[in-house]
């Protein structure tokens, strides 16, 4: 390793700056994040498979268990688990969307390009081997790094959707990192993660989101 991928791979003025660079670029455009994140890996010396990439044992599998996976979970999420929080059954941030043909294409770049690529990149590729190499690889170390980085990607969505987007964010980044820690592969996550905000995005289109919210509580 030479001395500048060292530094990048570090936690000295050089790689706490790259860490900086990167989670700024998250909070201004979600796919220049990633994108940071694999020049970063590329620069630092960093195998892909230690930020995720590595290659999947199977495609086909990986794509049906994400998606299956992404779809299951918002159902679960927006019928069982939110209206336990006391969540609005109506998403007003972004209810915009309902019969609004017009936005999707743009909504669908942002959920599809921005959080499944872009998120989980961040939050659980690059946050994952960070934290990893900063508190180690034991099973301690590694629920820290889950939770932390739980945290993070919940206050991220603090900005627009409050409250409640913080706490559903912390329970699907809760999820997707025990499934990280646990495979070390985030291919099937991306796809989750983008299935999950499509689902959404349709049930406010299709102004299912009431229902849905009630199919459990009434």
């Amino acid at each position: 390793m030479t001395a500048d991928e060292t530094k990048l791979r570090g936690f000295g003025p050089v790689g706490i700056l790259s860490i900086l660079v990167i989670a700024a670029a998250d909070m201004i455009v979600k796919p220049l994040s990633a994108i940071l994140v694999l020049v970063w890996a590329r620069k630092s010396g960093t195998p892909w498979s230690a930020i995720g990439f590595g290659r999947p044992r199977s495609w086909p599998a990986t794509i049906a268990e994400g998606i299956s996976l992404g779809i299951a979970f918002k159902l679960v999420m927006k019928a069982v688990v939110m209206p336990l929080f006391g969540a609005d059954p109506i998403n007003p941030t972004y209810h915009y969307l309902a019969g609004n043909a017009a936005a999707l294409p743009a909504m669908f770049y942002a959920v599809i390009v921005g959080a499944g690529f872009g998120e989980e990149t961040f939050y659980r590729g690059f946050l994952f081997e960070r934290l990893g190499a900063l508190f180690g690889r034991s099973a301690g170390a590694k629920g820290a790094t889950v939770v932390l980085s739980a945290i993070l990607f919940g206050l991220a969505h603090w900005h627009d959707q409050g409250r409640t987007g913080v706490e559903q964010a912390t329970i699907v980044g809760l999820v997707f990192g025990t499934i990280f820690t646990r495979t070390g592969r985030i291919w099937m996550l991306m796809l989750a993660h983008a299935a999950f905000d499509v689902t959404a995005v349709l049930l406010i289109y299709w102004n299912l989101e009431s229902f849905a919210a009630h199919v459990v509580f009434k």
